[in-house]
Protein backbone atom coordinates (compact mmCIF):
# COMPACT_ATOMS: atom_id res chain seq x y z
CA UNK A 1 0.00 0.00 0.00
CA UNK A 2 2.47 2.15 0.76
CA UNK A 3 4.61 1.41 -2.41
CA UNK A 4 1.23 2.41 -4.32
CA UNK A 5 0.56 5.60 -2.31
CA UNK A 6 4.39 6.27 -3.39
CA UNK A 7 3.98 6.00 -6.82
CA UNK A 8 1.18 8.18 -6.99
CA UNK A 9 2.74 10.77 -5.98
CA UNK A 10 5.56 10.54 -8.17
CA UNK A 11 2.96 10.61 -10.80
CA UNK A 12 1.64 13.34 -9.71
CA UNK A 13 4.79 14.63 -9.64
CA UNK A 14 6.03 14.14 -13.02
CA UNK A 15 2.50 15.07 -14.82
CA UNK A 16 3.25 18.75 -12.63
CA UNK A 17 6.45 18.75 -14.19
CA UNK A 18 4.88 18.20 -17.83
CA UNK A 19 2.85 20.54 -17.44
CA UNK A 20 4.63 23.24 -15.82
CA UNK A 21 7.57 22.56 -19.14
CA UNK A 22 4.46 23.13 -21.80
CA UNK A 23 3.49 26.16 -19.84
CA UNK A 24 6.98 27.29 -20.06
CA UNK A 25 7.32 26.46 -23.92
CA UNK A 26 4.60 28.43 -24.88
CA UNK A 27 6.12 31.11 -22.44
CA UNK A 28 9.12 31.14 -24.64
CA UNK A 29 7.22 30.77 -27.85
CA UNK A 30 4.86 33.55 -27.65
CA UNK A 31 8.13 35.61 -25.86
CA UNK A 32 9.68 35.03 -28.98
CA UNK A 33 6.80 35.92 -31.55
CA UNK A 34 6.45 39.54 -29.12
CA UNK A 35 9.90 40.21 -30.78
CA UNK A 36 8.64 41.11 -33.89
CA UNK A 37 6.23 43.70 -32.32
CA UNK A 38 8.24 44.91 -29.14
CA UNK A 39 9.58 47.73 -30.47
CA UNK A 40 5.53 48.97 -31.34
CA UNK A 41 4.37 48.16 -27.70
CA UNK A 42 7.01 50.21 -26.21
CA UNK A 43 5.98 53.33 -28.11
CA UNK A 44 2.49 52.42 -27.00
CA UNK A 45 3.25 52.15 -23.56
CA UNK A 46 5.17 55.79 -23.76
CA UNK A 47 1.97 57.43 -24.79
CA UNK A 48 0.67 58.64 -21.73
CA UNK A 49 4.09 60.32 -20.81
CA UNK A 50 4.29 62.37 -24.30
CA UNK A 51 6.36 59.64 -26.23
CA UNK A 52 9.77 58.44 -26.46
CA UNK A 53 11.07 61.32 -27.53
CA UNK A 54 10.27 62.68 -23.11
CA UNK A 55 12.36 59.45 -21.71
CA UNK A 56 16.24 59.41 -21.78
CA UNK A 57 18.25 56.06 -21.70
CA UNK A 58 21.40 56.49 -20.25
CA UNK A 59 22.99 52.66 -20.01
CA UNK A 60 24.69 50.88 -22.85
CA UNK A 61 22.23 47.25 -21.93
CA UNK A 62 19.30 49.78 -20.91
CA UNK A 63 17.08 49.11 -24.19
CA UNK A 64 17.96 45.91 -24.68
CA UNK A 65 16.55 44.87 -21.09
CA UNK A 66 13.50 47.34 -21.85
CA UNK A 67 13.26 45.34 -24.82
CA UNK A 68 13.08 41.82 -23.08
CA UNK A 69 11.20 43.15 -20.23
CA UNK A 70 8.30 43.82 -22.80
CA UNK A 71 8.60 41.21 -24.85
CA UNK A 72 8.13 39.04 -21.96
CA UNK A 73 4.85 40.62 -20.62
CA UNK A 74 3.25 40.34 -24.07
CA UNK A 75 4.56 36.56 -23.96
CA UNK A 76 2.63 36.25 -21.06
CA UNK A 77 -0.69 37.52 -21.98
CA UNK A 78 -0.38 35.79 -25.30
CA UNK A 79 0.28 32.59 -23.49
CA UNK A 80 -1.84 32.72 -20.67
CA UNK A 81 -4.78 30.88 -22.34
CA UNK A 82 -2.72 27.96 -22.88
CA UNK A 83 -1.11 27.88 -19.33
CA UNK A 84 -4.28 27.97 -17.62
CA UNK A 85 -4.82 25.33 -19.94
CA UNK A 86 -1.89 23.57 -19.01
CA UNK A 87 -3.67 24.19 -15.35
CA UNK A 88 -6.73 22.61 -15.77
CA UNK A 89 -5.41 19.54 -17.26
CA UNK A 90 -3.19 18.80 -14.20
CA UNK A 91 -6.33 19.44 -11.83
CA UNK A 92 -9.32 17.43 -13.94
CA UNK A 93 -8.31 14.28 -13.73
CA UNK A 94 -9.31 14.49 -9.65
CA UNK A 95 -13.34 16.40 -10.82
CA UNK A 96 -16.32 15.62 -11.67
CA UNK A 97 -17.90 15.76 -15.02
CA UNK A 98 -19.65 18.68 -14.53
CA UNK A 99 -16.91 20.37 -12.36
CA UNK A 100 -14.60 19.91 -15.94
CA UNK A 101 -17.11 21.42 -17.78
CA UNK A 102 -17.23 24.55 -15.83
CA UNK A 103 -13.82 24.93 -15.27
CA UNK A 104 -13.10 24.67 -19.05
CA UNK A 105 -15.35 28.56 -19.44
CA UNK A 106 -12.56 29.54 -16.56
CA UNK A 107 -9.99 30.25 -19.39
CA UNK A 108 -11.88 32.83 -21.15
CA UNK A 109 -13.14 34.30 -18.49
CA UNK A 110 -9.34 34.40 -16.67
CA UNK A 111 -7.94 35.89 -19.96
CA UNK A 112 -10.67 38.43 -20.28
CA UNK A 113 -10.61 39.52 -16.43
CA UNK A 114 -6.28 39.76 -16.66
CA UNK A 115 -6.39 41.74 -20.21
CA UNK A 116 -9.52 43.97 -18.82
CA UNK A 117 -7.30 44.60 -15.73
CA UNK A 118 -4.24 45.31 -18.21
CA UNK A 119 -6.24 47.95 -21.08
CA UNK A 120 -7.85 49.39 -17.29
CA UNK A 121 -4.80 50.43 -15.93
CA UNK A 122 -3.20 51.79 -19.55
CA UNK A 123 -6.47 53.71 -20.41
CA UNK A 124 -7.66 54.63 -16.92
CA UNK A 125 -5.02 54.49 -14.50
CA UNK A 126 -1.71 55.96 -16.67
CA UNK A 127 -3.66 59.03 -18.28
CA UNK A 128 -4.48 60.58 -14.96
CA UNK A 129 -1.57 59.26 -12.92
CA UNK A 130 1.95 60.23 -15.42
CA UNK A 131 0.68 63.70 -15.42
CA UNK A 132 0.42 64.39 -11.61
CA UNK A 133 3.73 62.76 -11.18
CA UNK A 134 5.87 64.29 -13.91
CA UNK A 135 4.30 67.52 -12.66
CA UNK A 136 5.01 67.71 -9.01
CA UNK A 137 7.58 70.42 -8.09
CA UNK A 138 7.49 72.03 -11.02
CA UNK A 139 10.45 70.57 -12.13
CA UNK A 140 11.53 68.93 -15.72
CA UNK A 141 11.58 65.41 -15.49
CA UNK A 142 12.95 63.30 -17.96
CA UNK A 143 12.36 59.57 -16.42
CA UNK A 144 14.55 56.98 -17.99
CA UNK A 145 13.18 54.08 -20.48
CA UNK A 146 14.26 51.50 -17.98
CA UNK A 147 12.46 53.10 -14.97
CA UNK A 148 9.64 54.31 -16.83
CA UNK A 149 8.59 50.65 -18.48
CA UNK A 150 9.45 48.79 -14.81
CA UNK A 151 6.85 51.12 -13.58
CA UNK A 152 4.15 50.49 -16.39
CA UNK A 153 4.75 47.23 -16.85
CA UNK A 154 4.39 46.54 -13.20
CA UNK A 155 1.29 48.66 -12.77
CA UNK A 156 -0.45 46.85 -15.38
CA UNK A 157 0.92 43.28 -14.14
CA UNK A 158 -0.49 43.57 -11.01
CA UNK A 159 -4.32 45.25 -11.91
CA UNK A 160 -4.56 42.47 -14.14
CA UNK A 161 -3.74 39.43 -11.14
CA UNK A 162 -5.61 41.87 -8.93
CA UNK A 163 -9.19 41.49 -11.56
CA UNK A 164 -8.29 37.71 -11.03
CA UNK A 165 -9.92 38.18 -7.71
CA UNK A 166 -13.43 36.71 -8.85
CA UNK A 167 -11.89 32.99 -10.14
CA UNK A 168 -9.87 32.65 -6.70
CA UNK A 169 -12.99 33.60 -4.83
CA UNK A 170 -15.23 30.90 -7.06
CA UNK A 171 -12.03 28.04 -6.17
CA UNK A 172 -12.39 29.39 -2.54
CA UNK A 173 -16.21 28.84 -2.50
CA UNK A 174 -15.66 25.16 -4.21
CA UNK A 175 -13.83 24.42 -1.53
CA UNK A 176 -16.25 25.73 1.42
CA UNK A 177 -14.01 28.20 2.51
CA UNK A 178 -16.36 31.09 1.96
CA UNK A 179 -19.83 31.74 0.79
CA UNK A 180 -21.46 34.26 -1.09
CA UNK A 181 -23.48 35.15 2.35
CA UNK A 182 -20.49 35.95 4.35
CA UNK A 183 -18.61 37.94 1.57
CA UNK A 184 -21.79 39.92 1.69
CA UNK A 185 -22.66 40.18 5.17
CA UNK A 186 -18.49 41.85 5.57
CA UNK A 187 -18.94 44.34 2.83
CA UNK A 188 -17.57 47.32 5.30
CA UNK A 189 -14.73 45.21 6.03
CA UNK A 190 -13.82 44.53 2.15
CA UNK A 191 -14.16 48.32 1.64
CA UNK A 192 -11.12 48.94 3.82
CA UNK A 193 -9.14 46.05 2.38
CA UNK A 194 -9.73 47.33 -0.98
CA UNK A 195 -8.73 51.07 0.30
CA UNK A 196 -5.44 49.89 1.54
CA UNK A 197 -4.67 47.89 -1.39
CA UNK A 198 -6.33 51.17 -3.73
CA UNK A 199 -3.08 53.05 -1.91
CA UNK A 200 -0.63 50.68 -2.30
CA UNK A 201 -1.25 49.94 -5.47
CA UNK A 202 -2.06 53.68 -6.75
CA UNK A 203 1.19 55.47 -8.12
CA UNK A 204 0.07 58.73 -6.88
CA UNK A 205 -1.15 59.65 -3.24
CA UNK A 206 -3.83 61.69 -4.32
CA UNK A 207 -7.95 60.65 -2.95
CA UNK A 208 -9.14 60.79 -6.75
CA UNK A 209 -6.98 58.23 -8.73
CA UNK A 210 -7.10 55.87 -5.50
CA UNK A 211 -11.12 56.29 -6.27
CA UNK A 212 -10.43 55.84 -9.95
CA UNK A 213 -9.13 52.43 -9.16
CA UNK A 214 -11.41 51.29 -5.76
CA UNK A 215 -14.33 51.82 -8.02
CA UNK A 216 -13.66 48.89 -10.22
CA UNK A 217 -12.47 46.97 -7.44
CA UNK A 218 -15.77 47.34 -5.44
CA UNK A 219 -17.38 45.87 -8.47
CA UNK A 220 -15.23 42.83 -8.37
CA UNK A 221 -15.89 41.87 -4.72
CA UNK A 222 -19.08 41.86 -5.89
CA UNK A 223 -18.43 39.84 -8.95
CA UNK A 224 -17.04 37.21 -6.87
CA UNK A 225 -19.97 37.25 -4.64
CA UNK A 226 -21.93 35.98 -7.75
CA UNK A 227 -19.10 33.87 -8.75
CA UNK A 228 -19.29 32.10 -5.01
CA UNK A 229 -23.07 31.66 -5.49
CA UNK A 230 -22.46 29.94 -8.20
CA UNK A 231 -20.29 28.02 -7.22
CA UNK A 232 -21.91 26.39 -3.92
CA UNK A 233 -25.67 27.77 -4.32
CA UNK A 234 -27.36 24.67 -1.70
CA UNK A 235 -24.68 26.35 0.56
CA UNK A 236 -25.73 29.93 -0.09
CA UNK A 237 -29.46 28.87 0.27
CA UNK A 238 -29.18 27.36 3.24
CA UNK A 239 -27.31 30.86 4.59
CA UNK A 240 -30.31 32.24 2.98
CA UNK A 241 -32.93 30.40 5.48
CA UNK A 242 -31.04 30.78 8.62
CA UNK A 243 -29.27 34.19 8.55
CA UNK A 244 -28.25 34.09 11.76
CA UNK A 245 -26.17 30.98 11.52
Amino acid sequence: MANSKEMDIWEHVSELRTRLFWALISLVVTTLISFMFAQNAIEILARPIGGLKNIVSIEVTENVGVFFRVSLLSGFILALPFILLQILWFVAPGLYPHEKRMLYFFIPIATLLFVSGVAFSYFVMLPAAIPFLVSVLGVQTLPRLSNYINFVTNLMFWIGVSFETPLVVFLLAKLNLVTAHSLLKQWRFAIVIIAIVAAVVTPTPDPVNMSILMVPLFLLYLLSCLFAYVANPKQNRRNQENPDQ
